[in-house]
């Protein structure tokens, strides 16, 4: 069994852009392809778990996000980064009824963890957004950090962090995991 680093991906990956469809608009953040390799020097897994309601409220495609995670793979490997897996739900509760997938809920983490391997407890989850906390607080990931990128500031300013690990950007969160969980 493997430990994984699940990151929630617009905001977190790559600069957050409402409803990114358009490959040309994909823009990885500072510090992200440094913090996919310290991931991956420890052993771990880098796995996007991804909320798409857009797909299920029809402004793009399931081919568009593809291409949108081609984009992002293709920036990644010019500076020697890679995530291993990318999962999205393509649902939204108003247009396609709930699902277990969509973020809060742990879908996604437990379906990589069982194609993958994943031990999701010595796993964490990083993200933007309280759904990404909680989808990793459900799973069971050792610890879910909120990242004060992408919508980050505004969930900070909006919300009760009593207990919730929060970091300013991907690189911090993944040092203080390895760090404090002692991965090598």
């Amino acid at each position: 069994m493997k430990s994984a680093f699940f990151l929630d991906r617009d905001g977190v990956i790559n600069a957050e852009v409402d409803y990114l469809s358009d490959p040309e608009q994909a823009v990885l953040l500072p510090g992200v392809a440094d913090a996919l390799k310290m991931i991956h020097a420890s052993g771990m897994l880098a796995v996007v778990v991804t909320n798409q309601s857009g797909i299920a409220r029809g402004y793009y495609t399931e081919e568009d996000m593809h291409a949108v995670h081609r984009r992002l793979d293709e920036l990644l490997a010019q500076s020697g980064a890679a995530v291993d897996a990318y999962y999205f739900c393509p649902h939204h509760p108003k247009y396609t009824g709930e699902c277990d997938c969509r973020k809060p809920a742990p879908g996604m983490l437990k379906k990589a963890a069982a194609e993958l391997h994943i031990d999701i407890a010595s796993s964490a989850m990083a993200g933007d957004r309280m759904s990404d906390v909680g989808a990793g607080r459900t799973a069971g990931c050792a610890e879910s950090y909120l990242l004060l990128t992408g919508y980050g500031p505004t969930t900070a300013a909006t919300h009760d962090l009593t207990g919730i690990t929060v970091k300013p950007d991907l690189a911090s969160a993944v040092r203080d995991f390895l760090d404090r969980f002692q991965v090598k």
